[in-house]
């Protein structure tokens, strides 16, 4: 059984995301969320709102414990990208693209 929660156009890009999301693939819940607490990117709390967002699906839906649950997957994928302009020298625009971040997490239980 997979318990999923996603978070669509999360404003910060995917590369700076996937550094977050590969410290909790595969830990318990407990642990993942521990993990994340002391971790300095900005992107941990998010991904900590979205693990509690996961468990409440679990909890409310399935009647699952959340000591039994762990992270099976997450998965950081491009979103949208806002194309903004820079003015340079001699009237030239240089392009700056702001991108965004789709998270798809997947917990999965752990069979006794």
């Amino acid at each position: 059984m997979n318990i999923t929660a996603q978070l669509n156009d999360y404003r910060q890009s995917p590369r700076k995301v996937r550094l977050v999301a590969n410290l909790i693939r595969g830990k318990k819940v407990d642990t993942a969320i521990d993990t994340l607490m002391v971790t300095v990117k900005r992107a941990s709390d998010p991904i900590v709102a979205l693990i509690n967002s996961a468990i409440a699906n679990a909890k409310n839906n399935f009647s699952l414990n959340k000591e039994d649950l762990y992270v099976k997957s997450l998965t950081v994928d491009g979103g949208a990208i806002l194309y903004r302009r820079m003015p340079r020298a001699r009237g030239v625009a240089y392009p700056i693209r702001k991108r965004t971040s789709h998270l798809k997490l997947v917990l999965g239980v752990k069979e006794k």
